[in-house]
């Protein structure tokens, strides 16, 4: 069996097995373009994130991901049927407990909440041209009004709160996001357009930030063109940090 989708709750979830498993899992969280349906996924249609997936299981990684309520941004709700997930993966497939953690966009406002929630469990970060903060993310889009209003209603949509309340949301949130120093972390940073400028200049300023409280995070550049190299980057981190079962 090559992958098999199932539902946990409302959502479907869709599992990538590989010819020759090394035993190590990864969970995906994505940006706001992932979906899993009955069928499909976003990593299956999607040509560069196939490709990806693709050299994963080449090198033996059993991959997993879900719906995840699709534009989720962060929620509660999400993380919690996140960590299901990874629950229902230790319970009914043969693998390593620790799992790798996949995350690309607004999927890193997940991850980092499941870093608070089952620490050990997991065994490094890869985050993908990452959403680190609300607040920050929220403040780059008030430039672009129409999107601003549209990213706001989802938000507050995927929070279950009123627009109204989404700056009570974000300030509970904190600008800064909560990281668990005992989790290796890698940043990927594709440098392609405006928005991924914005986004890397409100990364740095967390980078630094974190340096000064010695967190270790590696960051890795990409120009667009260059793009082929995200698989190699994420497996040779991956690699680095299973000496230790």
């Amino acid at each position: 069996m090559e992958n098999r989708n199932f539902q946990l709750d409302t959502e479907w979830n869709m599992v990538h097995y590989p010819e020759k498993p090394n035993g190590f899992g990864i969970l995906i969280i994505g940006d706001d373009r992932q979906f899993v349906d009955a069928k499909n996924s976003f990593w299956t249609q999607n040509e560069g994130k196939s490709t990806l997936l693709k050299k994963l299981k080449e090198t033996g990684y059993t991959v997993f991901y879900s719906n995840l309520y699709g534009k989720n941004w962060g929620s509660k709700k999400a993380a919690r049927l996140a960590q299901r997930l990874y629950e229902h993966m230790m319970k009914n497939e043969i693998l390593n407990e620790k799992v790798h953690i996949l995350a690309e966009g607004m999927g890193a406002l997940t991850a980092l909440k499941l870093a608070s929630e089952m620490g050990p469990a997991i065994r490094s970060f890869v985050f993908i041209n990452p959403v680190l903060s609300l607040a920050h993310h929220l403040e780059q889009e008030k430039e672009h009004k129409f999107f601003y209003k549209k990213l706001v209603k989802e938000i507050a949509a995927a929070h279950e709160v009123g627009p109204d309340d989404i700056e009570e949301t974000i300030r509970h949130e904190g600008r800064t996001p909560n990281i668990n120093g005992q989790i290796p972390m890698l940043m990927i940073h594709v440098l392609a357009g405006k928005r991924s400028f914005d986004q890397f200049s409100a990364m740095k300023k967390l980078l630094n930030e974190w340096k000064e409280k010695q967190i270790p995070v590696s960051i890795c550049y990409i120009l667009p063109e260059k793009n082929q190299q995200i698989g190699r980057q994420v497996i040779k981190f991956f690699k680095k940090h299973e000496s230790v079962l």
